[in-house]
């Protein structure tokens, strides 16, 4: 089945989806609604409460169909389309419902960015060009609400915001994107319908331009987002959703992981057209049997065993440029993957190397970094006490996270995380996404901390340092404040010191109660330090305890002999064994 297509039927239709976003109240669904002719099931806000409030809450589709651009007929004729359907995601501009966003936005094959042409670029009009530059290619800019504008200074006011728009845009992908201006709903959206939409005709020409063959992949394992469910008397239950991947047939057997059941496919449609198969990208409704429509409101929907369920994952990790932040290790944040937002914890590591790899994204802006694919549990990995930024016209370090979830999420391998802070004050004028990756390897048992962190080598570099105290021959000395009275010197015996005088020496043992270590020189003690360290004394060997008290007291022209120990450990092991190079 060639790329894009909806089956079914004699003639075929190219199915392309388009993102509506922006911020609240900038009149995206009064945009998609002046745009549409066939309103799917899940279009323009089912949600009560969305509609006494005129705001989107859920991921509403919508569609209209026209004929096949000139551009596409060469391309698409040979492969059987007759015309192109432009299906409408209208994803909501609250801010606290980015996760709902984030859900649709991986299926879009051009986004559109509505702006209130009054206001300008708000908080979340600014946080959907982020998701945008994450999930998309393309975009185009549309200036609603123009007749908001006095008729004397429309035009200039538009040139005006176009300009202020590019300007937006220059360090972004969709630098040069077209920008459109419309009134989706004149008058606003408690005015009657007689007021025709302005600009809508212009609008639609420049989506057909805009419109391209996508690259559907019918291979792989199914995976659907459903984001409606209802039942038809004497059919069953319909879901209804976009395919992300993979394709689906009648008879197929799919899976609801959420609900650890299986069930059969007995029809499907697509916009009201009986289909016998699917693929990635369309939109369609999948009916089934003795299933309650009120067990999966929203979800996915795949082939059986497919997905993952984890507790924990290893991601690749970039900071988004706009995030004020410090992105520190053992915080927790917001964390979006797949259909679901929990929270979780985040620990960053780098690489052991010490000329760390640099990733090939610049520091423009997210969705252009090369993804860190290399991870290994076979590489050595340094931890971070935070994430670390590159020089400020150069490219971030490569490094990664490991993210610990509160509860366990359904995702599928390699797909795209973000992370971020929701719970910021959203009249805040502030970026609340905070970094992004890919999913590199997931933990599905729950006892991952025991069978998969020990393997994940990252280590901490530990630095200790006392003086010494004494000489008590040629060979050996006795070192003070390198450890605590109650630490376990044990574990320490046999590890390799160094001398500020350059002499290496090997711990032995403890010496007496009170923290002290008795340290072999193996090459023995210059000329030269030994002198130094007999510097201080002039009683002879019978000096009580005070000789120890006035040597604990250097005198002011004598430098102590500093004892350097350093090694690292690897935060994941068990039996917190100390390893020096």
């Amino acid at each position: 089945m060639a790329d894009g297509e909806s089956g079914g039927g004699s003639t075929k239709t190219l199915n392309f989806n388009i993102g509506v976003l922006g911020h609240v109240d900038s009149g995206k669904t009064s945009l998609a609604r002046a745009l549409s002719s066939t309103a799917s099931t899940a279009a323009f806000d089912k949600n009560p409460q969305s509609r006494e409030r005129g705001i989107t809450l859920d991921l509403g589709f919508s569609s209209f169909t026209v004929d096949l651009p000139q551009h596409l007929e060469d391309e698409c004729r040979p492969r059987g389309y007759e015309n192109l359907q432009f299906t409408l995601v209208d994803c909501p501009g609250h801010a606290s419902l980015i996760r709902t966003i984030i859900g649709g936005a991986q299926i879009i094959d051009l986004m559109v960015l509505v702006v209130d042409v009054v206001k300008g670029m708000q908080t979340q009009t600014a946080e959907c060009l982020l998701i945008g530059q994450l999930t998309c290619s393309r975009m185009l800019v549309i200036l609603n609400k123009t007749d908001l504008l006095p008729s004397s200074k429309r035009q200039s006011a538009i040139e005006k915001m176009t300009k202020r728009m590019h300007k937006t845009l220059e360090n972004t992908r969709f630098k040069d994107c077209p920008v459109i201006a419309v009134a989706a709903k004149p008058g606003g959206p408690e005015a009657a319908d007689t007021e025709e939409p302005q600009g809508i005709t212009e609008l639609v020409e420049v989506l057909k331009q805009q419109a391209f063959l996508p690259q559907r992949d019918a291979s792989g394992p199914l995976l659907m987002a459903v984001d409606h469910c209802f039942s038809i008397r004497g059919q069953g239950t319909v879901m209804t959703g976009t395919i992300l991947q993979g394709a689906v047939r009648i008879n197929d057997t799919v899976e609801i992981p959420a609900l650890k059941v299986t069930k059969k496919v007995k029809s499907m449609q697509m916009f009201r057209r009986p289909v016998s198969v699917a693929m990635q990208g369309d939109r369609l409704g999948v009916c089934v049997t003795q299933f309650d429509p009120k067990l999966l409101e929203r979800g996915v929907v795949c082939s059986p065993g497919s997905l993952h369920t984890l507790h924990a994952a290893v991601i690749s990790a970039h900071k988004i440029g706009y995030f004020r932040g410090t992105l520190a290790s053992r915080s927790k944040f917001h964390i979006s993957l797949g259909h679901e937002t929990v929270m979780g914890r985040i620990s960053f590591f780098g690489s052991a190397d010490a000329t760390v790899a640099l990733d090939s994204g610049s520091g423009s802006g997210p969705g252009e970094e090369a993804e860190c694919a290399d991870f290994s549990f076979e590489r050595e990995y340094r931890h971070q006490d935070e994430y670390v930024s590159g020089p400020s016209e150069g490219r971030d370090p490569e490094q990664w996270a490991l993210l610990e979830f509160e509860k366990p999420v359904t995702c599928s391998a390699n797909c795209l995380v973000i992370g971020s802070r929701l719970d910021t004050d959203i009249h805040a004028n502030t970026c609340r996404l905070a970094f992004h990756g890919r999913l590199l390897h997931g933990m599905e048992e729950k006892n991952y901390v025991e069978t998969t962190l020990p393997r994940l080598l990252i280590s901490k570099d530990k630095h200790r340092e006392g003086t010494v105290e004494r000489v008590t021959d040629d060979y050996t000395v006795i070192g003070r404040n390198l450890f605590k009275k109650e630490t376990n010197l044990q574990l320490f015996v046999g590890l390799k010191v160094s001398l500020s005088t350059g002499e290496s020496g090997v711990i032995e043992g403890g010496f007496g109660q009170s923290g002290k270590v008795k340290i072999r020189i193996p090459e023995g003690l210059k000329e030269e330090t030994k002198q130094l360290l007999s510097g201080g004394k002039k009683k002879g060997k019978g000096g009580g305890k005070n000789d120890v008290a006035k040597e604990e007291e250097p005198k002011s022209d004598s430098q102590p002999v500093v004892i350097q120990l350093c090694f690292k450990r690897y935060i994941f092991d068990p039996k917190k064994r100390m390893v020096q190079s």
